[in-house]
């Protein structure tokens, strides 16, 4: 994997794709709203009807739905996908709580970053906050990476470190967690979108170097 994202000038739009709560989206709209954040969410998209699509009606957002079960197979799928996105035309697409596996039409076509609880490559997958808890890790996190073919396996952009109390449940530890991973989020799309970026195998660098 290896392409250049290059600074842009004024505002940056980005899309962001949701499949539950929205927390993350919200912490985006939020920082949006500041225009001295200098970006734009410019459609929020979702494989189901949830409380994200809620949140982005609120915040005057576009929003679109693209259900996996309308179509005969996964890729004809991630080809509808694509091409809703593609008439957004975003900088880049924000996967933030989106709980499918984009196919190769979308991930051809779009940057797309991804959040994980945990501090990868260590507990990928769907339970990376138990699967760090059961192990005895006394320290995990959160990840903010570039989005490629495999499972949390993507060049790795930000990752912030949250301790393990001795009475954590998967519950507690999931909360603090979070807080991390939203203020994370936050800074990386920010920094993504005005200073560029660089992915080259599995190294991340701000700013274009080329």
């Amino acid at each position: 994997m290896a392409f250049e994202v290059p600074a842009p000038s004024g505002r940056v739009d980005i899309a962001v794709l949701v499949s539950g709560s929205g927390t993350l989206l919200q912490a985006l709209i939020d920082a949006a709203s500041d225009p001295a954040y200098g970006v734009r969410i410019a459609a929020v998209g979702s494989d189901r009807q949830c409380s994200g699509l809620e949140r982005a009606d609120r915040a005057g957002i576009p929003s679109f739905v693209c259900p996996p079960a309308q179509f005969p197979s996964r890729a004809e799928w991630d080809a509808a996908l694509a091409e809703r996105l593609r008439e957004v035309r975003p900088r880049f697409v924000v996967s933030a709580g989106f709980m499918r596996i984009l196919g190769e039409r979308v991930l051809s076509e779009q940057t797309v970053i991804n959040t994980h609880p945990a501090l990868l490559p260590s507990f990928p997958g769907a339970h990376g906050v138990r699967d760090a808890l059961a192990y005895g890790v006394k320290v995990t996190g959160t990840t903010c990476h570039v989005v490629d073919a495999g499972v949390d396996t993507g060049p790795v952009i930000d990752q912030r470190v949250v301790a393990v109390a001795e009475d954590d449940t998967e519950e507690s530890l999931h909360e603090r967690i979070k807080v991390q991973e939203r203020a994370m989020l936050v800074d990386v799309v920010r920094r993504l979108a005005h200073e560029g970026f660089t992915v080259e195998g599995h190294r991340v660098r701000l700013g274009v170097t080329r």
